[in-house]
C-alpha cells in the first residue's frame, strides 16, 4: 500500500480512474499527516456520528449541521460503540486536552481526542477535510491519519462592541468564525469612552445614560471636526440573559471568554452616568469622537473602588472565565496630577508619582479579583509603576514591552499592533478598500509575527500566545467586521497553533479549503491573497 507522509499539509491524490486530483488541505497545519491510496470513505446517507461518551453529543450536533452544509444531507447523532461506516467520536484521557487524532479508512473515520474541546478541533479539522474533498454528486475522503496538537495554548480573538455594537446573533456569528479556526479565547471589549455596553444591576445609570453617544465623528478623528449629528446607543448593550447566551454558545464551541472593564482610563461613558466617580466630578459626556482622554476615575476616591468592586462583584457571577481583563492602557495622568484628593493618595500611600498611583489602582483592584477565585489580564501600561508578578501583561504597542514582562517572569499575551490590529488596512491600495483607521497589517505580516523574537528558551515559557484585535471606530456593520477579520484571523491562528511549523507558500495554498467554508457559510472575507496567487 503507498503511503505519503505530509510534509507541506496539502496532499494532491490522484482518484481511482484517472479523475481530477484531490488536495487536502487543513489550517492551521496539522503536527503530522499521512495519507495512503487505500480505499476512500463516502460521506453518504445513511451517516452516523457516533460518540463514545454523552458529553460529545453538543459538539458532534453542532458537527452534523457543519457537514449538512457540505454534504447536503444532516448525519444522525447517537450515543453509542464504534461501527462501521459510521464516524466515531472517542475520547483517550492519555492525549492533551486540546490533541486530538483522524484516522480515515474505507470502513470508518475514527476522532479521538484528549478532551471534547480536542475533539471539536478533531471535527472542524473533518469539516475541512470534507470540504476539500466534496463533489458535485458525492463526497470521498481519502484514507489518511492526522495527529495534531497546538503550539501555544492561548490562541485569541478580540472584539470591541463599544465603538460599535453587535447583537448578540453577530457575536454568535463571530464565534462561529473562531471555532472554524481552532481560536480557543474570544476577548471581549465591554467598557470604553464611547460607550459602556454590559447591563449591571447595581448601578442601573451606566446603560440608561453611558451607553448613548450624542453623535459620532466623521472621518478620521484626529483630523475631522465634522459629526453625524445622530444619536448612537440606545438600547446597545447586553443584559445578564444575552450574556449567558453567549456564554452557551461559546461553551458549547469549546471558546473561553473573557470580559473586559476598561479602568482607570477610557472611563467617560461611565463618568457621563456617574459624574462623581471623576477628578472634577462633573462635565462629563459619553465621547462621540475617538481617541484618549484626559478624564479618567479618580484614583483618590473610595468610591471609585467601591464602585469598581460591585461592577467585577456581577462581572464575575456571570463570567466563569479564569481571567478578567481590567484593562489599564491609555491613562493620561493630568486630572491625577491636578487632583488634591490623588495626590493626598500618593502621599499617604508613600507613592513617587502618578504612575506608581495607577500600579496602586491595578494592584488593589488584582487582590479584589484575586480574592474571588479569578485572575486578572491587564494591557502592557501595567507595567508603569511596578506591576504584581501573578498579573498576565497584554503587549500591543510593539513587541517590546512583552518582552520585558517576559524577562520579568510575568506570563504575556502578544498582541502588538503592527503586526495583529485587525482595524488596519489590509492592503495598501486604500482607495479601493473600506475606510479604516490607518496602519497597514497584511496577511502575510500576520503570519510572519514570531511572538518569542528575543527571548531565550526559559523566557519563551512566559509567552502563553497570542491574539489579534479589531477596534471597531471605523467599522459598523457585521459584514465589515467579517471583511477585516478573515482571512488574518486564519494567518493569527496558524501562528498559534503551527507556530513550529510554518511555510507562508504552504499556508496560502492551503487556504483554499477555508475558502470553501467562507463561501457555504456566506463569511465576507478579503480576496488579496486569492487574487495573487
Amino acid at each position: 500500500m503507498k503511503k505519503t507522509i505530509l510534509t507541506t499539509a496539502a496532499v494532491l491524490l490522484a482518484a481511482v480512474g484517472g479523475t481530477a486530483a484531490k488536495q487536502i488541505d487543513v489550517v492551521p497545519r496539522p503536527l503530522f499527516m499521512e495519507v495512503s491510496d487505500s480505499e476512500e470513505f463516502r460521506l453518504s446517507e445513511p451517516l452516523a456520528l457516533r460518540v463514545a461518551v454523552s458529553e460529545l453529543l453538543p459538539a458532534a450536533r453542532i458537527f452534523a449541521g457543519q457537514l449538512e452544509q457540505i454534504v447536503s444531507f444532516e448525519p444522525d447523532v447517537v450515543c453509542g460503540k464504534a461501527k462501521k461506516g459510521a464516524v466515531n467520536i472517542a475520547l483517550d484521557r492519555k492525549l492533551a486536552a486540546e490533541e486530538y487524532r483522524v484516522e480515515v479508512s474505507g470502513q470508518r473515520i475514527d476522532l479521538t481526542a484528549g478532551s471534547p474541546r480536542g475533539a471539536f478541533h478533531a471535527m472542524q479539522t473533518l469539516r475541512q477535510i470534507a470540504a476539500c474533498c466534496a463533489g458535485e454528486e458525492e463526497t470521498t475522503i481519502p484514507a489518511l491519519r492526522i495527529e495534531d496538537k497546538p503550539f501555544f495554548s492561548y490562541r485569541g480573538m478580540m472584539l470591541d462592541v463599544c465603538r460599535h455594537f453587535r447583537t448578540v446573533e453577530e457575536v454568535k456569528r463571530y464565534l462561529d468564525i473562531l471555532s472554524l479556526h481552532k481560536v480557543n479565547t474570544f476577548h471581549w471589549h465591554l467598557t470604553d469612552d464611547q460607550g459602556w455596553r454590559l447591563a449591571i444591576e447595581r448601578y442601573p445609570r451606566l446603560t440608561e445614560i453611558g451607553t448613548v453617544r450624542a453623535q459620532t465623528v466623521v472621518g478620521h478623528a484626529r483630523t475631522s471636526k465634522e459629526y453625524d449629528g445622530k444619536p448612537y446607543g440606545k438600547g446597545m448593550f447586553y443584559t445578564a440573559d444575552d450574556v449567558r447566551e453567549v456564554l452557551r454558545y461559546a461553551a458549547d464551541r469549546y471558546i473561553d471568554v473573557i470580559p473586559e472593564i476598561e479602568m482607570p482610563g477610557h472611563a467617560l461613558a461611565a463618568l457621563a452616568a456617574y459624574p462623581g466617580l471623576g477628578c472634577r466630578g462633573e462635565g462629563y459626556a459619553v465621547s462621540p469622537t475617538w481617541g484618549v482622554f484626559d478624564d479618567v476615575f479618580c484614583a483618590g476616591n473610595d468610591r471609585v473602588f467601591e464602585f469598581m468592586e460591585g461592577v467585577l462583584d456581577e462581572v464575575i457571577a456571570l463570567f466563569p472565565s479564569e481571567y478578567i481583563h481590567i484593562g489599564g492602557d491609555e491613562c493620561p495622568k493630568t486630572r491625577w496630577k491636578e487632583c488634591p484628593v490623588c495626590q493626598k493618595r500618593i502621599a499617604e500611600e508613600g507613592l513617587e508619582d502618578e504612575h506608581e498611583l495607577q500600579s496602586y489602582f491595578m494592584k488593589r483592584i488584582e487582590r479584589f479579583v484575586n480574592s474571588r477565585g479569578r485572575r486578572i489580564i491587564g494591557w502592557e501600561e501595567i507595567l508603569e509603576g511596578g506591576v504584581s508578578p501573578t498579573a498576565t501583561v497584554m503587549s500591543w504597542k510593539s513587541p517590546q514591552a512583552g518582552i520585558e514582562a517576559a524577562k520579568r517572569g510575568n506570563k504575556v499575551i502578544m498582541v502588538p499592533s503592527k503586526f495583529s490590529y485587525f482595524d488596519y488596512y489590509q492592503s495598501q491600495d486604500t482607495e479601493r478598500e473600506p475606510f479604516a483607521i490607518g496602519g497597514y497589517v497584511p496577511v502575510s505580516k500576520v503570519y510572519g509575527y514570531d511572538p518569542y523574537d528575543q527571548l531565550d528558551a526559559g523566557e519563551r515559557k512566559a509567552i502563553l500566545g497570542v491574539q489579534a484585535n479589531l477596534w471597531t471606530e471605523y467599522i459598523s456593520s457585521m459584514p465589515h467586521v467579517e471583511y477585516m477579520v478573515l482571512p488574518r484571523m486564519a494567518a493569527m491562528a496558524e501562528n498559534g497553533w503551527s507556530y513550529d511549523r510554518k511555510d507562508y507558500d504552504d499556508f496560502v495554498r492551503r487556504m483554499q479549503s477555508l475558502r470553501r467554508i467562507y463561501d457555504l457559510c456566506g463569511f465576507n472575507y478579503a480576496k488579496h491573497i486569492f487574487i495573487q496567487n
